[in-house]
C-alpha cells in the first residue's frame, strides 16, 4: 500500500485559524500605527507653521523685515505671505521667506488650516479676519490622546 502525501482537512483548518488570529492582531496595530504617523506629521506641521509665524514676528519687531502695522501685533497677513516672502529692510530685491510651502494637513488632505488672529478667542474656531496669530487643523477627528485635532 502506497502512502499518499499531502495535508489533511484538520491541518488546513488549524493553519487557517492560526492565520486569522494573527491577522486580527496585526490589522489594529497597523491601523494605530498609521494614525500615530499622521498625528506626528500634524504636530510637526503645526510646529513648523507656528515657528514661522513667531520668526516673522521676531524679525518684524527687530525691523529686519518690512513690518506690518502695529495694531497687527507684528503678525503676518496670511500663511501665503510666509511662503512668498517679505522684503528685507534696506534691500529692495532680497526677500525673507519663512516657509517653503504651506503644509498639507494629514487628516484632511488639503493645505487649508484654521486661522486665529490676535482679536480671536484662544479656542476660537472661526476666523475673525486680520492677521494670523495661530493655526489649527480643520479635521473633526479626535487624537489618540482624546483631544480633538482642532485643539492641538
Amino acid at each position: 500500500m502506497k502512502r499518499q502525501s499531502g495535508f489533511t482537512l484538520m491541518e488546513l483548518v488549524v493553519t487557517a485559524t492560526v492565520l486569522m488570529i494573527l491577522a486580527s492582531v496585526v490589522v489594529p496595530l497597523a491601523r494605530n500605527g498609521l494614525k500615530r504617523q499622521h498625528e506626528l506629521e500634524l504636530r510637526r506641521d503645526l510646529r513648523e507653521m507656528r515657528m514661522a509665524i513667531d520668526d516673522y514676528r521676531r524679525q518684524a519687531e527687530t525691523q529686519k523685515i518690512k513690518a506690518p502695522p502695529v495694531e497687527a501685533n507684528f503678525c503676518p497677513e496670511s500663511l501665503q505671505l510666509l511662503v512668498e516672502g517679505v522684503p528685507a529692510t534696506g534691500s529692495l530685491s532680497r526677500k525673507v521667506r519663512f516657509l517653503r510651502r504651506i503644509p498639507i494637513d494629514p487628516f484632511t488632505g488639503k493645505a487649508e488650516w484654521g486661522l486665529r488672529s490676535t482679536t480671536d478667542e484662544a479656542n476660537s474656531t472661526s476666523w475673525g479676519g486680520g492677521h494670523v496669530y495661530d493655526v489649527y487643523s480643520l479635521s473633526n477627528g479626535i487624537g489618540m490622546n482624546g483631544v480633538p485635532y482642532r485643539e492641538w
